[in-house]
């Protein structure tokens, strides 16, 4: 058999020279550390470049006459930028196109209830299946996670028929009205929440919480005071992700909101572009005035996003 050689440690009463060369000689170089990630920053880079080329592309489009951009590519302007075709008429036609000052609060009227319902109710439904002990708890769960694959478009059409029956049957028409778009969005966002939540919920302290029953907490007191202000980051995770599926959403309102006076901006972005497409830079620039309510919501939660989004992941 052949001896496997013992590493030799330097005792506590060797020199201090010597103490320093084995511990050396044991840490891990910090050059081979730093490669690996040197070569994670250069390949993110690179990705974020790359999403980044489309976004600048229609960026400088949406400053660019019709006939300066249907003559020549974005990124010609490199070369001559100073005889590129600048304007802002893209914009202020794209304003007025929009009726901004209407359709902007439509789309907060939608966003903002279709982003709060789903998280109150999938915040409870969470607590539930992390703090509750009933029978068939882990195959409702199971059942829960399967309607993740579930796409909304296969359910359009069951729905838009249920919406149908039910204004015939009570006289209370909701197709073109906020709430069509609040329950269609709530619904399918509720397994993707339960999930995140749940997975968040599982890191929380039980001590905490057994500590708060001993106590003679509520379940209703235990939620709102300790397990809410605690899963802060997953709930604001989340709530970017909703907010943003919605605010960008044009299926949904378009089927069910349909035009008039509750349209929201996404189906306006889609009458910019005219009957023959010839309005496309003015669909360039209304994106970008679309675009400013879901920068400033991401950079104002973003210290949320990661943490909500990996909590759970690992246990």
């Amino acid at each position: 058999m052949t001896a496997i050689p013992t590493p030799v440690v330097a005792p506590d009463d060797a020199p201090a020279s010597v103490r320093a060369r084995e511990s050396k000689r044991k840490r891990p170089d910090e050059g081979d550390e730093r490669k690996p990630r040197v070569l994670v920053t250069i390949i993110m880079g690179v990705i974020a470049v790359a999403w980044l080329f489309p976004l600048l592309g229609l960026l400088i489009t949406s400053f660019r006459t019709r006939a300066a951009a249907e003559s020549s590519g974005w990124w010609t302007i490199f070369v001559d930028p100073f005889n590129a075709g600048w304007t802002l008429d893209g914009f202020s036609q794209a304003w007025t196109a929009l009726n901004v000052e209407v359709s902007f609060w439509n789309s907060l009227a939608v966003t903002i209830p279709a982003t709060v319902l789903p998280i109150m109710v999938a915040a409870m439904a969470a607590y539930a299946f992390t703090f509750f002990q009933f029978r068939g708890k882990e195959i409702y769960f199971a059942i829960v996670l399967g309607l993740m694959v579930v796409p909304i478009q296969l359910a359009i059409i069951p729905v838009l028929q249920l919406f149908v029956w039910f204004g015939n049957t009570t006289g209370i028409q909701i197709i073109g009205q906020y709430p069509a778009a609040w329950i269609v969005h709530s619904t399918f966002a509720l397994p993707l929440a339960i999930y995140i939540l749940r997975n968040y919920m599982q890191t929380l302290p039980t001590a905490l919480i057994e500590a708060a029953r001993v106590d003679g907490a509520s379940h209703f007191q235990i939620f709102w005071r300790l397990i809410v202000p605690m899963s802060v980051p997953a709930l604001a995770s989340f709530a970017i992700f909703q907010f943003l599926w919605v605010w960008n959403d044009f299926l949904v309102a378009y089927i069910f909101i349909q035009s008039g006076p509750n349209a929201v901006m996404t189906q306006g972005l889609y009458t910019l572009l005219g009957q023959y497409g010839q309005g496309w830079q003015r669909v360039a620039a209304g994106s970008f005035i679309t675009l400013v309510v879901p920068l400033v919501i991401f950079f104002a939660l973003q210290r949320f996003f990661v943490r909500g989004l990996t909590a759970g992941s690992v246990k």
